[in-house]
């Protein structure tokens, strides 16, 4: 009898330490399935973020090649003049025809303290896609008035229809002509193979990206906003608001020393 009751006893006390490895056992496990996890969500928010620094950094680099060759940079009076800056570091083509080009950027505006916190922003579309082949390409544009501000601002807007857009001029002769002030509110520049010249975009559709927005800023933030200088530049903006500072003053410098000539120098 006693030796049944040891028996018992002893099947018990297995019993109960096989359940307390077992319950261990599912802890572990859960344990790591979400230290898995959060693993996996950090790796995909630090990619996120490296792909929008990177492509901060790569408009910044846009713009310094590009108006490191004066005689085809984009003209000092139309950086002097610009309200708003827009670079897109590796356009692509992605299908054959129209509408098949897709790019990611970031813009910048002038406000009353400076230049606003870059704004993530996609192009896409639009008959320029034929015009670049299947090669990637840069893409600047500048724009110089209220009213191209306005679209810009509205996060969703059409060139040529809800805003004028044309080809820039490029190098110092284009700094002596001024049709571009009375007829355009965007000026467009494209830079393929170690070219730049104007392009003409109209048709191209421009629009606020809201998932590097979030990524940018921590949480979604209206163009608008970011653009009127309603929120601080986050960490990594640094690099392409240091080049559109740098050249906007610049080239307000470089007008004033090189004032233009009056009418009783000229004779």
């Amino acid at each position: 009898m006693m030796k049944t009751r040891a028996i018992t006893k002893f099947l018990a006390m297995l019993s109960t330490v096989a359940l307390m490895f077992a319950t261990a056992g599912r802890m572990h496990a859960q344990s790591t399935d979400t230290s898995r996890d959060d693993a996996s969500a950090s790796t995909t928010t630090t990619k996120d973020e490296s792909d929008i620094e990177k492509r901060i950094k790569n408009a910044a680099q846009v713009l310094n090649e590009v108006m490191g060759q004066k005689d085809k940079a984009i003209p000092d009076k139309i950086f002097t003049d610009a309200e708003c800056v827009a670079v897109v570091p590796s356009m692509v083509k992605i299908a054959v025809g129209f509408g098949g080009s897709h790019g990611k950027g970031v813009a910048t505006c002038r406000t009353a303290t400076g230049w606003s916190a870059p704004a993530p922003f996609s192009i896409t579309g639009g008959s320029w896609g034929l015009q670049i082949g299947g090669q990637a390409i840069d893409l600047v544009m500048m724009v110089m008035n209220k009213k191209g501000m306005d679209a810009l601002l509205s996060s969703k807007f059409k060139l040529g229809a809800d805003a004028s857009a044309a080809a820039g001029p490029v190098g110092r002769q284009g700094s002596a002509s001024t049709d571009w002030k009375m007829k355009s509110e965007v000026l467009t520049y494209s830079r393929a193979r170690g070219v730049f010249a104007g392009i003409d975009l109209n048709g191209a559709k421009i629009s606020q990206d809201a998932d590097e927005t979030r990524i940018l800023f921590g949480k979604m933030v209206p163009f608008a906003t970011i653009l009127s200088g309603k929120v601080a530049p986050p960490s990594g903006s640094e690099p392409f608001l240091a080049a559109v500072r740098r050249y906007s003053t610049q080239a307000r410098e470089q007008g004033e020393l090189n004032p233009p000539a009056s009418p009783a120098d000229s004779k």
